[in-house]
């Protein structure tokens, strides 16, 4: 084979099965660590704090905390991708997940304000950071990871799918949450059955973490360093200087990204009970069902932005996903089947996120490829992520129908920035010859 002539495309290994239900898994389980404080946030409120305290003020603090763990993502997420780009994503990508499953077991270990009085709140919170530092160098970890161990081609389709394993992650916590309410009273569940999904969470992280250890650093790191090409300065400095517009387009996807979620996902149990009329059980029922259609439909977004490229995936894409949401906010309310008919449809719809991670490894060269996919995914979340449920809960004193027309709003800015990338060609400030790079060294395993 000639110097000039590309290797051809390689199939995915046994090997790369392995890599990506092995990250997957382990995302999943660290998603569900990060999201099962909500379920028993009611719980946890009236045992971590005075009993003289306020019920809204007790719910404010509460959440407070949940929020914290979202404010304190973006540093936690620039630090470990740090010492991602400098030393090796393998070591970050378990370190992350370590942190994750010691800190969930602390909260299940930790005295409530009936025992050490203040310091419980106090304890609480600083678990919750220790869990949003994981998060946030665990999303965009596993991203470098596993894209940088498929073949260029597959880009896509591995991203996809660790994005259902994340989606997973989310249903799991549900599950457990309505098991842990039907078998235990109430009494229980104030006693002690609360801590039991923290218990269980941080003893499947470590299992996870252990299961860890059987990947391999990626081919494309230990390129780099062996030819002496990493980034020799601040990873950051060269992120913010050298690639403004990846940053950019990284941090509008994944706004994208947040809103899709966080509303369709996380907030439409509220609206189902408080705008629609059903109880919490049937709204339980339909957001597990239509979560289980977002996890078909991220992984299928993956395998076919693979095939037509971002720009056209996103303009198709976005009017499904337009149509579906508000097809599906304006007529949940006639009965129970065509809520969970709708709820499947919308579901897919959303997988379109999915496809997110494609255009963001693809922005940053490898030698920065950590710390550009942390910084603009983190900083993003916790803005748009933090913001968007304020922003429709306000909004709908104006309208109810306020958190469909915000997901429009979504929609016309998906398809704009589909159109932008099909007249970049699906590049932004990718690295000349990655492809090439990849698939060389693909060819190589």
């Amino acid at each position: 084979m000639s110097p000039t002539t590309t290797p051809a495309p390689r199939r995915l290994t046994s090997q790369d099965f392995r890599t990506l239900g092995l990250s997957a898994l382990g995302g999943a389980l660290e998603f569900y660590d990060f999201i099962i404080f909500v379920f028993f946030a009611p719980v946890i409120g009236h045992l971590f704090f005075p009993p003289d305290m306020p019920d809204w003020l007790v719910t404010i603090q509460t959440f407070g905390i949940f929020a914290a763990g979202y404010l304190v993502r973006p540093l936690g997420g620039i630090v470990l991708a740090h010492f991602g780009d400098r030393f090796g994503r393998k070591r970050v990508f378990a370190f992350s997940l370590l942190l994750m499953a010691l800190s969930t077991l602390g909260m299940a270990a930790t005295p409530t304000y009936a025992s050490i009085g203040i310091a419980a709140p106090i304890l609480l919170i600083l678990m919750r950071i220790l869990q949003g530092a994981a998060i946030g160098g665990e999303v965009p970890g596993a991203w470098t990871f596993v894209a940088e161990h498929v073949p260029f081609r597959r880009f896509g389709f591995a991203c996809g799918f660790l994005c259902s394993g994340l989606t997973l992650g989310i249903l799991f916590g549900s599950f457990i949450a309505t098991i842990i309410n039907s078998v235990f009273t109430q009494e229980d569940i104030a006693a002690y059955a609360w801590r039991i999904p923290f218990f269980l969470g941080g003893i499947f992280g470590l299992v996870a973490v252990y299961l860890r250890r059987w990947l391999q650093e990626t081919p494309i790191f230990a390129e780099m360093k062996q030819s002496r090409s990493l980034v020799r300065e601040l990873p950051l400095k060269a992120v913010l200087r050298d690639h403004p517009r990846g940053i950019i387009i990284s941090m509008l996807l994944t706004w994208v990204l947040s809103a899709g979620i966080v509303v369709t996902t996380l907030m439409t149990a509220t609206f189902l009970q408080k705008l629609y009329g059903y109880t919490a059980q049937q709204s339980l029922a339909a957001t597990s069902f239509g979560t289980l259609f977002l996890i078909f439909g991220t992984a299928a977004a993956g395998a076919i932005v693979d095939r037509v490229g971002s720009g056209k995936f996103f303009v198709v894409s976005s009017i499904f996903f337009g149509v579906a949401t508000f097809a599906f906010y304006s007529y949940a309310a006639v009965s129970m089947s065509l809520l969970f008919v709708l709820y499947a449809i919308m579901g897919l719809s959303v997988g379109m996120v999915g496809a997110v991670p494609y255009v963001m490894v693809r922005a940053f060269p490898a030698r920065v490829r950590f710390t550009g996919l942390s910084f603009s995914y983190n900083v993003s979340y916790a803005i748009f992520g933090g913001l968007t449920p304020l922003a429709v809960a306000s909004l709908l004193a104006v309208s109810p129908m306020a958190h469909a027309y915000y997901l429009l709003f979504i929609a016309a800015l998906t398809f704009a920035l589909g159109l932008y990338l099909m007249a970049k060609g699906d590049r932004i400030e990718a690295e000349v010859g990655i492809e090439e790079l990849t698939e060389r060294l693909a060819a190589r395993t």
